[in-house]
This record gives C-alpha cells, sequence and structure tokens, in this order.
C-alpha cells in the first residue's frame, strides 16, 4: 500500500485520476500496436500512425515524469522498470 500512496504522490494524482491517464495510455498503445500489425501486412494502410500516436504520448511521459522527478530521490529506483 505503501508503494502505491507514495507513487501517486509522486506524479500528484488521485488513484481515480491515475487510472484514468494510465487506461489512456493504454488504450492508445494498444490501437497504435494494431495499427502497426496491420501495417505489417498491409504497408499502404497506417503509415504514419505509430509516429503520429506514440511520439505525443513520449512528450507526455517525459513531461508527467518531469513533474515527478523533483519530488523523488536521487537514489530511487524506479519500480517495476529494467535497470539500464
Amino acid at each position: 500500500m505503501q508503494r502505491l500512496t507514495a507513487h501517486l504522490r509522486d506524479v500528484g494524482e488521485t488513484y481515480t485520476e491515475h487510472m484514468a491517464c494510465a487506461a489512456g495510455f493504454a488504450w492508445t498503445l494498444f490501437t497504435t500496436a494494431l495499427a502497426s500489425a496491420v501495417h505489417a501486412v498491409f504497408p499502404f494502410w497506417f503509415v504514419h500512425t505509430a509516429s503520429r500516436r506514440v511520439l505525443p504520448l513520449a512528450e507526455r511521459l517525459r513531461e508527467r515524469g518531469k513533474r515527478a522527478a523533483p519530488r523523488l530521490q536521487e537514489s530511487e529506483e524506479p519500480v517495476g522498470e529494467p535497470a539500464g
């Protein structure tokens, strides 16, 4: 429970806000993956879909990370992500 509340505090969101944001990211990634799979078979479909959808998503993640970074200790390792 402490890990959950610490993460929510780090990103400055309530549980519901975080769930909605994470679900939005997941949906975007899921639909982009489907479009990319179709593009693999039919290269003339969804030509720019992945880059058009992933780049703004990456920027949103970068901005969220900047907001959370000042609240994180330098020695703290992100949980659930590979080190290195």
